[in-house]
């Protein structure tokens, strides 16, 4: 993943998403994966510069490698995906009614979320490099 540029500064961040369906229900079929695939960009798009690099969709979870920039909280960002997708499944699909009864949910409330890592060398490498690069510059004198 490359270093991307903000009106603020510089950020490489990469999260590891994970959820469940409410009661870990083995809801997510064929049907249902491709409808979340197709839904995942619209409900990203009212968050500028989040965006999802790689998806796993199985019957009982979601995973996600997400590039979040650092003006969201990673909760708000995944709170956004779930609130949204769930509304939309139960708009669009007759099954979560029947299946959750009167409960008006669909995921379950917690997430798993981790940072997806530079390896320790390369930041290393490139600390000792940006000493080199700083020292070469004009010193300031003054009187």
């Amino acid at each position: 993943m490359e270093i991307r540029l903000s009106g603020y500064g510089a950020y490489r961040t990469q999260y590891h998403v994970v959820w469940i369906p409410k009661y870990r229900r083995r809801i997510l079929n064929p049907g249902v994966l491709g409808y979340l695939v197709r839904l995942f960009p619209k409900v990203l798009k009212g968050m500028p510069g989040c965006e999802i690099m790689e998806y796993n969709i199985q019957v009982d979870h979601i995973h996600l490698v997400m590039i979040i920039p650092p003006k969201y909280a990673v909760s708000d960002v995944v709170g956004r995906l779930k609130g949204l997708t769930a509304s939309h499944l139960r708009k669009k699909f007759e099954w979560p009614k029947n299946l959750y009864w009167k409960e008006n949910i669909v995921w379950s409330p917690g997430f798993f979320v981790s940072m997806v890592g530079v390896d320790e060398e390369k930041i290393i490498q490139h600390v000792r490099w940006q000493q080199g690069q700083d020292s070469g510059q004009a010193k300031l004198e003054l009187f």
